[in-house]
């Protein structure tokens, strides 16, 4: 492997932080920035803002114009091979006279997978690939995890008391969690391709589910998605409305009304209820990169029990529920201390009074 110097990995950092501009925008396609550099001296940078768009060579290279022949192009992501609704970049980066292409990774999506390097290698640009890729992959988990194991990333988000509750035992749960952590919530659902509640949640709490954020631009609404087996909660309208979309998962004997201003798609059962794997293929395939889960126990616990679940975000608030409110999981069986699920922590920050925790099975 090539080695990389300190000017590589500085470039390759800086790549990486373009492309986490897409964060809110580019899905289902991956978060990819472009880095152009000549002696260690930055002539041209980009990333890709939305499907459809330019990719992030794209508008580098149109900044570094002909200052691109004889550089280096750091790109996050190994550059596309094929014609879709642009055409593929690494022909482009050819075309430009560029030298040497560092990728942090190959890129898995079935029409590129390594060919957009041989197109480099095959036109005498010297290649390297691996650099900063743990960092490449974990920008880009959702995209990976799509393409990879044919489901979206699954996080479910929950907010608790100190005593690990959830709600009053009457159901009541606002607020538990203050201002500051409700707001950094509309981040991570901006970030995510779909919503996922069940049908017990939206009968009980009648949520929007939508992003609240204050500029609309800044992000693609994401799919409301609920798992519904007999479609008892059309009745609930907040789901609905407003400009995102709403998807209901039901049985196969339920039978969705024609006029309804959503969609509908039917799942197989599995052990009683709906099969939680197949919606998450389901979703998939309609280009789903991550998916959150805002949902009560029975959900979040089936979710878990089925090894579902990528990663849990925690909101734990200093305050204290009592042991007659609600937990934050029903029935994972957890009888003996060798039972028990270990979480490790990825992250943790404080916002506001709370705490967040960012945790993976």
């Amino acid at each position: 492997m090539t080695p990389f110097d300190a000017t590589d990995h500085a470039l390759m950092a800086r790549a990486l932080r373009l492309a986490e501009r897409g964060l809110y925008t580019a899905r289902p396609n991956p978060m990819v920035g472009c880095v152009i550099a000549r002696d260690g001296e930055v002539v041209g940078e980009g990333w890709h803002p939305r499907t459809g768009e330019p990719h992030a060579e794209a508008f580098a290279l149109r900044q570094a114009g002909e200052r691109a022949r004889g550089a280096t192009a750091y790109v996050t992501l190994e550059p596309c091979a094929h014609h879709g609704r642009t055409p593929p970049c690494a022909g482009a980066l050819v075309d430009a006279g560029v030298a040497r292409v560092v990728a942090a990774m190959r890129d898995p999506f079935p029409r590129v997978d390594g060919a957009g390097l041989a197109i480099l290698q095959a036109a005498g640009v010297e290649v390297a690939a691996g650099l900063m890729e743990a960092q490449a992959r974990e920008l880009n988990r959702g995209f990976l995890s799509r393409i990879e194991r044919g489901r979206p990333w699954l996080r479910i988000k929950l907010a608790a008391s100190l005593d690990g509750r959830t709600a009053l035992a009457s159901g009541e749960s606002k607020w538990i969690t203050g201002a500051a952590a409700r707001a950094d919530v509309q981040r991570w659902r901006a970030r995510s391709g779909a919503i996922l509640t069940g049908a017990g949640t939206v009968l009980a709490d009648d949520p929007a589910l939508t992003v609240r954020m204050a500029d609309a631009a800044a992000f693609v609404p994401p799919l409301r998605v609920v798992l519904d087996r007999l479609l008892r909660s059309l009745s609930m309208r907040k789901v609905r409305e407003g400009d995102a979309p709403t998807l209901y998962l039901h049985g196969p004997d339920a039978r969705p009304p024609e006029d309804a201003d959503a969609r509908f798609a039917a799942l197989p059962l599995r052990e009683g209820g709906l099969d939680l794997e197949a919606a998450l293929r389901l979703l998939g395939e309609r280009g789903v990169n991550e998916v959150q889960v805002e949902a009560g126990p029975v959900l979040c616990g089936a979710l878990l029990r089925a090894g579902l679940v990528d990663e849990l975000l925690l909101y734990q608030a200093p305050v204290l529920l009592g042991d007659g409110a609600r937990a934050l999981f029903a029935g994972m069986g957890i009888e003996t201390m060798a039972q028990r699920l270990h979480l490790r922590r990825v992250e943790e920050a404080v916002v506001g009074e709370d705490r967040r925790l960012l945790l993976r099975p």
